[in-house]
């Protein structure tokens, strides 16, 4: 742009969507079980107004029990951000990479205490290099139009 800086601000931390699921209770409570536990994770950004951008991260974690699901956990964890002055890939790595690094410690928490509420051992989310996963979804793009 104009040789201006690059611009952020962070108007605000919410939380989008909660949900959480036991079908297999109260039983699952009264025998032993090991846990298979997935996790689903992503990411979008969505354009609101002339500098502001939703980032939003969703989080799904299922413990199954076999083949039978013990409980499913999902949280959208989101934040208002308003940006200035990006160029078109600097704004990518911003809404891709800082704004998902800021809202990942909310998630965790949120997913954390959902399933604790549920009656299970708390589940941490490992912590993300989103700058990594950026990279890989970068070079897969270029990989997919050379193919």
């Amino acid at each position: 742009m104009s040789g201006q800086n690059p611009q952020f601000e962070l108007k605000h931390i919410y939380i989008k969507d909660l949900s959480f699921e036991s079908p297999q209770s109260p039983e699952i409570f009264q025998k032993e079980w090991n846990p298979a536990i997935s996790v689903d994770l992503s990411c979008e950004s969505r354009k609101f107004s002339e500098e502001g951008y939703e980032v939003s991260l969703q989080v799904t974690v299922t413990a199954k029990d076999n083949e039978h699901d013990v409980y499913i956990a999902e949280a959208h964890q989101a934040g208002i951000f308003l940006a200035r002055n990006f160029e078109k890939e600097q704004l990518n790595h911003f809404l891709n990479v800082y704004c998902p690094s800021l809202l990942f410690p909310y998630l965790r928490e949120s997913i954390s205490g959902l399933v604790t509420r549920g009656g299970f051992t708390p589940i941490y989310l490992a912590p993300v290099n989103f700058d990594l996963l950026f990279q890989q979804q970068a070079e897969a793009k270029v990989n997919n139009r050379t193919v």
